[in-house]
């Protein structure tokens, strides 16, 4: 306060610049939540595409052991294949990829304030002014903390996708050597 009780500009000033800041941050959020979005819309396609990858080796798989076969009739013992690892049997032994994490639940740890953020002492314009500003703020926070849980969250889902898009290229690279193996072989015993 100034000395001839007039309030100067330097609260608006902060308050305007708590209103930028905030706004700043809920954007950069919104883009971080959209970003995440795509990029999860990207994994799943990735992970499409290894899953027709396995089909396409089964298939391959079948149709090398059919090559094998003497006659057309059964495998020669001298010409067994080696069955290509199942990237379901590995799935097995190690539990199901999970997908999707249920939600955390934000209010969990959260402290909620009950009754005023300032003990009010001269119970005037400007202490009802500085509560409204700072219940604007909590509230500006609370907005901001709910959006870093989501994006936790989401990041946390898409870093269990990763890994199951990692077994899965490893997966298909054995069964991708294992099938070229099998047919040099078999070109070699022709």
């Amino acid at each position: 306060m100034a000395a001839n009780g007039v309030v100067g500009s330097e609260p608006e000033d902060l308050e305007q610049r708590i209103h930028q800041v905030n706004n700043e941050s809920k954007d950069a959020g919104i883009r971080t939540l959209v970003m995440l979005d795509d990029q999860g819309e990207q994994l799943d396609r990735i992970e499409d595409g290894l899953d027709q990858i396995i089909q396409d080796m089964k298939e391959a798989e079948k149709n090398l052991t059919d090559m094998a076969k003497c006659c057309g009739l059964f495998v020669c013992p001298c010409a067994k294949l080696k069955k290509i690892k199942d990237l379901e049997a590995t799935k097995a032994s190690n539990g199901q990829v999970v997908s999707r994490q249920p939600c955390v639940v934000a209010d969990g740890n959260q402290m909620v304030m009950s009754g005023p953020f300032i003990q009010r002492i001269t119970k005037d314009d400007v202490e009802e002014e500085m509560e409204q500003n700072l219940t604007q703020v909590d509230s500006m926070l609370s907005n901001l903390r709910s959006m870093a849980v989501d994006m936790s969250n989401e990041i946390d889902v898409q870093s269990k996708q990763v890994d199951s898009i990692k077994e899965k290229a490893i997966a298909n690279v054995i069964s991708i050597n294992a099938a070229n193996n099998q047919t040099t072989k078999m070109l070699k015993n022709a």
